[in-house]
């Protein structure tokens, strides 16, 4: 008993850490689902995701109403996104229950090292005001974005967060304060979307779930807090170190862990 108590008290400083990490830059889950899957190793995996997915949506929320309260957000746009992203993420998590992801992991490591290295060298990357896009290219792009990084959040996961934030400065023209703001509502609604599926698949364990949730919040809400205080040149700082992280992590599955 003593054991699962201290196994619960990791857990939620890996869901606080988390929390904090992602609402800065993405990739909170690079730090949760790793620590969930070597301390529960009596569970399923998919039980496993499935708990970790509601503490990733309670910080994920506690994050985005800061930046809500403290950012101007395009929400015309970000209501299509919402849905979309939701859909995605669902059908993504339903196709994990029946086939293996690890078929992707080494496309993304190649990804991810070439997004390092350019938003390394490009000192400006994430810093300029948004781009002067037609109504209908706009709607093409969030559409694109929505679709593909709601899928990868439902179906792999980590960095998800990474990926909406860049994909909001590549495509969209955000600066990285921005970008964070919108990229967390997005998260939101994949979160929600995946966790649909696994309330469905009864794959939650509550007891574990709900003061992981606490943690989280309480390190989206610090996260999220100094984010906006700071600024861009903070976040993009947390970015690149995020994407290290997710570069070894994918490292050492497609290595290592084959």
């Amino acid at each position: 008993m003593a054991t699962d108590g201290i196994n619960l008290l990791l857990l939620c400083c890996a869901a606080f850490t988390a929390g904090f990490v992602d609402a800065i830059a993405g990739g909170g889950g690079l730090i949760q689902t790793p620590m969930g899957l070597v301390l529960l190793p009596q569970l399923p995996v998919s039980t496993v995701i499935g708990t970790l997915k509601i503490p990733a949506f309670s910080g994920t929320g506690f994050a985005a109403y800061q930046y809500i309260k403290n950012v101007d957000l395009n929400l015309r746009l970000l209501l299509l996104m919402l849905v979309l992203s939701l859909a995605s993420a669902f059908a993504g998590s339903a196709l994990l229950t029946t086939v293996s992801n690890d078929f992707m992991k080494p496309l993304l490591l190649i990804v991810l090292l070439l997004l390092f290295i350019y938003t390394f060298i490009k000192k400006d990357f994430g810093s300029h005001t948004a781009k002067e896009l037609s109504p209908a290219r706009q709607l093409t792009y969030a559409c694109i974005i929505s679709v593909v990084i709601g899928f990868y959040d439902g179906f792999i996961g980590p960095g998800a967060g990474s990926f909406l934030v860049l994909a909001f400065i590549v495509l969209l023209g955000f600066d990285f304060l921005h970008a964070s703001a919108h990229a967390k509502l997005v998260n939101l609604a994949t979160n929600m979307g995946s966790i649909c599926l696994f309330l469905i698949k009864g794959k939650i364990i509550w007891a574990i779930a709900l003061p992981m949730a606490v943690s989280n919040a309480m390190g989206g809400w610090l996260g999220s807090r100094m984010a906006i205080s700071r600024g861009n040149r903070f976040i993009r700082i947390f970015f690149l170190l995020v994407v290290v992280g997710t570069l070894i992590r994918f490292g050492y599955d497609v290595v290592v862990n084959r």
